[in-house]
């Protein structure tokens, strides 16, 4: 071979295989090995990477971490996501509720027509409150319903019938949002729950949500105390997610995990993170702003996983003085940012 075409493809090569270090605070481990795509340049194969830009992953890691000085944001080290990942670069904007239920959620009280009008223009407050961050709407929807009794197998929950998933998705459909479908476990576990929704859930645009206050591991009637959710429980969905992902060729998953206790999430520190899924979880508290801020720095901001969320109740958050529902304005000081904001 010609010395200058060897030259050549030693300049291709080192091109391709990547020629950029991430700086030395901003290292991300690498990630599990998975199946890589590959081109062929004059015989050569070459390898092109399926993750998402690590510079780019880095900085936007940085800008949601909001300058926070304790050391626990940005998460590092963790794997690069797989590519077509919403987190960070974009931030979700949901409704949350149930169709049955008008008391559950804003999901439940209007209609659709009515309901995409206020949730359009929560998603014009952000983007116009972080102008460097797109907004995606997203409809969260209750699918696995806690109950105060024991139903016929006595696991104290209820499954919603597939045409009322279906109308949930239906009105995501109506302005391109994301879907979650949002369980509530009662007596019941995620092992029995989740892979029942699994032909909702191999859709690319369909995500899962999960709630450990209902999750009553000591056999206690739901809503009589605040149930909890272990590291064993969030790998559990998460490994459920990756798989599904690899299997059916899908951008990655987001799991959101509710939280305004400290019971409610135990062993945090052993959650397992992938590229295939990216973890939120959600600040889920409602009260006048002291309380929901207090909630935040006290449960969510000193236990990082990968990113947070932020709950809005459009009742509940009003109802004690002084008090007034937090804005996106607001919500943007948080160190850090949430990624993900909800509305009941």
């Amino acid at each position: 071979m010609p010395k200058y075409r060897f030259m050549w493809f030693l300049s291709i090569l080192f091109l391709m295989l990547g020629c950029k270090e991430s700086p030395a605070n901003t290292i991300i481990s690498q990630p599990k090995p998975i199946q890589e795509d590959t081109v062929t340049i004059d015989t050569i194969p070459l390898v092109t990477s399926r993750y998402v830009d690590s510079i780019d992953y880095h900085r936007y890691l940085n800008y949601v971490a909001n300058g926070d000085t304790s050391g626990l944001w940005p998460v590092i080290p963790q794997p690069l996501p797989l590519k077509g990942a919403l987190l960070p670069f974009k931030r979700i904007v949901a409704y949350y509720g149930n169709l049955y239920s008008k008391g559950m959620g804003i999901l439940g009280e209007i209609p659709p027509a009515a309901l995409w009008e206020r949730l359009n223009k929560e998603v014009e407050a952000w983007e116009k409150a972080d102008t460097l961050t797109p907004v995606i709407p997203a409809i969260h929807y209750i699918a696995v319903v806690a109950q105060n009794s024991p139903q016929k197998d006595n696991k104290w929950r209820l499954r919603m019938p597939d045409h009322q998933i279906d109308s949930a998705i239906a009105i995501a459909n109506m302005h391109d949002a994301i879907v979650f479908l949002d369980i509530q476990v009662g007596l019941s576990t995620v092992e029995q729950e989740i892979p029942r929704l699994e032909k909702y859930l191999k859709q690319p645009n369909i995500h899962l949500g999960i709630d450990p206050e209902f999750s009553m591991k000591d056999g206690s009637a739901p809503g009589k105390k605040i149930g909890t959710f272990d590291a064993k429980d969030i790998d559990f969905c998460s490994a459920y997610l990756a798989e599904l992902v690899q299997k059916y060729d899908l951008p990655p998953k987001i799991l959101v995990v509710h939280r305004f206790t400290k019971g409610m999430l135990t062993n945090y520190k052993k959650i397992e993170l992938r590229p295939e899924v990216q973890i939120v979880i959600d600040m889920d508290g409602f009260g006048r702003p002291e309380l929901k801020y207090s909630t935040h720095k006290r449960f969510v901001r000193p236990e990082p996983v990968q990113f947070t969320g932020f709950k809005l109740f459009y009742k509940n958050d009003v109802k004690q003085y002084p008090h007034h529902l937090l804005t996106a304005e607001e919500l943007m000081k948080l160190s850090p940012r949430p990624v993900y904001i909800q509305f009941q």
